[in-house]
């Protein structure tokens, strides 16, 4: 089977899992690190997301990858994203999402306060996050999902 289509299925098996974290478990337990799990699992399903496309952008030779995921990530936004009917404001949030998923890798601390995850870098530079940050992040990667499967099956038919 062909890797980008490998790719969507194991992302829309992780939005599945988070959605249920996010709706059903998380509100019973109020646990941060549910909503760390939420984040990061969210994030890892957008990188797969994105890793399909770019896989079989590379495949349809429309688009040369580089060894720099951030790099790609620029091929991702500047070349594919519109293909793949990902608006700017889309892409935005996904940028929010792996901003908020590199500041916790690199934090030296993390907290619940309020109701907000506060991260916490070695210069005391604070990032939050809430559940309704997660459901937003949610609600768009499985719109990124739909939105790359369907682009997908509608290119592989052709």
């Amino acid at each position: 089977m062909e890797r980008f289509i490998e790719y969507i299925r194991e992302a829309e098996n992780e939005l599945k899992t988070i959605d249920h974290i996010v709706y059903v478990t998380f509100p019973l337990i109020k646990d941060k690190n549910l909503l760390i799990k939420s984040l990061l699992g969210i994030k890892e399903a957008v990188v797969k997301c994105i890793n399909s496309i770019l896989q079989y952008e590379y495949i349809c030779k429309r688009i040369e990858l580089t060894e720099d995921p951030i790099n790609n990530f620029g091929i991702f936004k500047e070349k594919c994203s519109k293909r793949y009917l990902i608006d700017e404001r889309e892409v935005k949030i996904i940028e929010n999402l792996f901003d908020l998923a590199r500041s916790h890798r690199k934090s030296p601390m993390v907290f619940l306060k309020d109701g907000k995850v506060v991260i916490l870098s070695d210069s005391m530079l604070k990032k939050t996050f809430t559940i309704e940050d997660v459901k937003k992040f949610l609600e768009v990667s499985k719109k990124v999902a739909g939105k790359t499967k369907w682009v997908l099956q509608r290119f592989s038919s052709n």
